[in-house]
């Protein structure tokens, strides 16, 4: 009777009871199944990311090139239509047979060279100063007030102003042109900096400091990376009023000491009056000036402002 009982105590059994595994033992299957599915969405993404990106790096270049092409076919049929003097309005062919007889003679890979080495040297001297300056103001109120309209008035003067005085102070010496190509470069990097400080959201400085950050750790820990877009478009602006400072200073300031860049190029041909020469200096200041935009500062752009969201996968 005893044993009647215990029976009954006993909760029933369904049908294949045997065959039903314990909890703990559907859960690693399932648990592997939810990690093999992320793993495959994430390889998924990752597949059709590389795929539009390699079909946004074909138009990348193709556009360009279309359009370059399609302006050397409407530079030729006006230089063909005889409107002005041959001497005056060379066509493409020409130009480029007066740049080649330049290449075999070493002078366009001597001033492309000397441009690009003074525009490099000057623009990472520029970020050293323009970089601690522009955190210096953001974080300092009383700092940005006073200096803060200065240095955007010192953005939009010409550069080429600053030329005379260079020439004054320094002679026709190297120090001419890097101060120049200072002048031009280091405001927009401030205001770049500025910018992108004035677009952190308040949140962040307030974690920092309840962590305990100082204030050296939270400009270069806190405040610079997360300022990051506003800051790269600063560098952007920058090389940009380097270069364009460079091209006039090596213009004007000839002789010396100096050596023969692009600027001195373009003087020669103004001397000579060889519209060949002209054209071909400035087609090699424009290639420069697009080549370094192409490999640095469009990559470097894009890929920050996607990682952070700002921008949309096929908008660039």
């Amino acid at each position: 009777m005893a044993s009647n009982v215990t029976e009954l105590d006993r909760p029933p059994r369904a049908a294949g009871a045997d065959a039903v595994p314990a909890p703990e033992e559907v859960a690693v299957p399932i648990e592997a199944s939810a990690d093999e599915l992320r793993a495959l969405e994430a390889g998924l993404d990752e597949l059709q990311s590389e795929r539009s990106l390699r079909q946004r790096d074909w138009s990348r270049v193709l556009l360009p090139v279309g359009a370059v092409v399609v302006l050397l076919l409407v530079w030729q049929i006006v230089a063909s239509l005889g409107l002005k003097r041959h001497d005056l309005v060379p066509g493409p062919l020409d130009v480029a047979a007066t740049l080649g007889q330049l290449w075999q003679e070493g002078q366009v890979q001597q001033a492309i060279a000397t441009s690009l080495g003074r525009g490099l040297l000057g623009f990472v001297v520029s970020v050293l100063v323009g970089t601690p300056l522009g955190l210096l103001l953001a974080q300092v109120r009383p700092l940005r007030r006073a200096f803060g309209p200065l240095v955007s008035g010192l953005q939009v003067l010409p550069s080429v102003a600053w030329v005379p005085a260079a020439i004054i102070w320094f002679g026709l010496t190297d120090g001419t042109v890097y101060f120049v190509v200072l002048m031009g470069a280091i405001p927009s990097i401030v205001n770049g900096l500025i910018a992108g400080v004035d677009q952190i959201p308040p949140h962040y400085r307030s974690v920092a400091k309840v962590l305990g950050a100082s204030r050296l750790e939270l400009a270069l820990q806190v405040i610079l990376p997360a300022s990051l877009p506003g800051y790269v478009a600063g560098l952007k602006q920058g090389w940009a009023f380097s270069w364009r400072s460079l091209m006039a200073a090596e213009i004007i300031a000839v002789g010396g000491s100096l050596g023969f860049g692009l600027g001195s190029l373009l003087d020669q041909g103004r001397t000579l009056s060889d519209m060949g020469i002209v054209m071909g200096a400035i087609l090699a200041i424009l290639a420069v000036g697009i080549l370094v935009e192409l490999v640095v500062f469009g990559p470097v752009e894009r890929r920050l402002l996607l990682r952070r969201g700002l921008l949309a996968g096929g908008s660039r």
